[in-house]
């Protein structure tokens, strides 16, 4: 889309977004549906991207999202909305095809080109901005939020500041890199690569005599199926390594998947913070797994390439950590592995590593470095985050600091699920307007979480269910 002016710093605005991906654009897309009324809703969001992108890497051909189509950035909120993902099908004149196609899980591919509709339409995105400081002005009561302003080559450009009343971050995730494998990846002739560029080097990989993929999540098992369906019966050459005990599939049964409601976050916030530091690690099978459909897939890919006799030349091992790696002189890369059960060791040799490790929340304090003696945290030094999404600082700071996909420690497994961006940003727009401008369900899963439940979880027809008290 094309820049709009600058604005006039002198009249400050009610919400400033420092992000645009997927859930500020959900925030961005909510809040522009917002009555004048009496006053207009003033926000503007922030990116040092050029456009809106959705993990460009990944967005490999068939691969579908965990998460319905309802999951777009505003239905579960508000599905009347102009930005809904059926009202972009409608624009494009593919609302028939879709309805024929029956698909309840669209390609990632058209989410990104959907999220794309979106973004070029709304107005106050501005991409190619670098937002350098974040400080607040008691003498205007106001947040300062300064930037540089990009050229189309990333360089600087120009430098502004703006002031807003709230905040909302969304700064996203950013790729893990295992500490045994950092030195490879910053050696840009060796090709080592994180997942997330993995359609940039595709070709280049293809072109190895052999490659090993290390992660047990949905990407590896993705790009594992990508590249062994792109490489001839018997010269596959693969190798696939997991640090799970399994190459597990995703809880997704029906119950299950009540761990994404708004319940669920209710009752895992309330909880002791020690608690949830030992729950989180033990659900990844609720967000970490493989879609069943996809490990299904692989299995008869195997298979068809056993028909006239013979095995693919694929090793598929879980249960392995690489201890270290190293570059030969050969420029082939040794990794050093030890399978966790067995407690034996190996050493792999291979000419490209594709490290399917996930992501971690970028960190925040870079840009609340000027207000960290005012930012409240928890025994492992991180940001409180209340229930309302807000970082909780001194009461001397009337302005509010909004969380968008940093609050696991607070929030739970849902954090990152696009399936909560909605109710999340309906949440924080109904606190910033004091008014229930997006009426919220009080109920959302069937589930009780807890003997102490969220008053709106109660059972209806068990009137006589008392709360109990917690016992040390």
């Amino acid at each position: 889309m094309t820049d709009h002016p600058t604005p006039d710093h002198n009249q400050p605005h009610d919400l400033v977004g420092i992000g645009i991906g997927p859930f500020n654009l959900s925030l961005a897309a909510l809040a522009h549906g917002i009555p004048p009324n009496p006053h207009p809703l003033t926000t503007t969001f922030y990116d040092q991207k050029p456009a809106f992108h959705w993990h460009p890497g990944l967005l490999i051909d068939g691969a579908t999202l965990q998460v319905p189509f309802l999951a777009d950035l505003v239905t579960l909120a508000n599905p009347a909305s102009p930005w809904t993902f059926l009202n972009y099908l409608r624009h494009h004149e593919r609302l028939f095809p879709f309805y024929f196609a029956e698909r309840f899980h669209i390609q990632r591919a058209e989410y990104d080109a959907y999220c794309r509709w979106v973004s070029n339409q709304l107005p106050n995105l501005h991409f190619n901005h670098q937002i350098d400081a974040i400080r607040w002005n008691h003498d205007r009561a106001l947040f300062e939020v300064d930037y540089t302003q990009l050229d189309t080559d990333g360089e600087a450009k120009a430098l502004g500041r703006t002031h807003t009343r709230h905040i909302a971050l969304g700064i996203g995730t950013e790729p893990h890199i295992p500490e045994p494998l950092k030195p490879l990846v910053e050696t840009e002739t060796l090709p080592v690569i994180h997942s997330a560029d993995y359609l940039h080097h595709r070709q280049q990989l293809l072109e190895a005599e052999h490659i090993t993929i290390i992660g047990s999540g949905q990407s590896g098992a993705e790009i594992f199926l990508d590249l062994l369906r792109a490489r001839p019966p018997g010269h596959e050459k693969l190798h696939w390594l997991t640090r799970t005990q399994a190459f597990a599939p995703m809880e997704y049964s029906k119950l299950g998947l009540e761990h994404f409601t708004p319940d669920y976050t209710r009752y895992f916030h309330a909880l002791p913070e020690t608690v949830r530091d030992h729950l989180v690690p033990r659900q990844w099978q609720l967000h970490k797994g493989i879609d069943t459909d996809t490990i299904n897939t692989i299995h008869d890919e195997l298979y068809r390439r056993t028909l006239h006799g013979g095995w693919p030349d694929t090793t598929l091992t879980p249960g392995i950590s690489v201890r270290t790696a190293e570059r030969l002189t050969n420029n082939r890369i040794e990794l050093h592995l030890q399978h966790t059960q067995q407690n034996t060791r190996t050493s792999l040799t291979t000419d490209a590593v594709i490290l399917a490790t996930g992501y971690h929340e970028r960190p925040l304090d870079h840009l609340l470095t000027a207000l960290d003696p005012h930012l409240h945290r928890d025994t492992s030094a991180r940001p409180h985050i209340d229930d309302r999404y807000r970082l909780a600082l001194d009461p001397t700071i009337t302005g509010h600091i909004y969380v968008q996909n940093a609050e696991r420690h607070t929030h739970g497994v849902g954090t990152p699920d696009l399936g909560l961006a909605a109710w999340r940003s309906a949440t924080i727009l109904n606190d910033l307007t004091h008014t229930t401008t997006y009426p919220l369900p009080e109920r959302t899963a069937f589930t009780t979480f807890g003997l102490t439940p969220h008053p709106s979880t109660l059972p209806t027809q068990n009137p006589g269910l008392t709360p109990l008290t917690r016992t040390n």
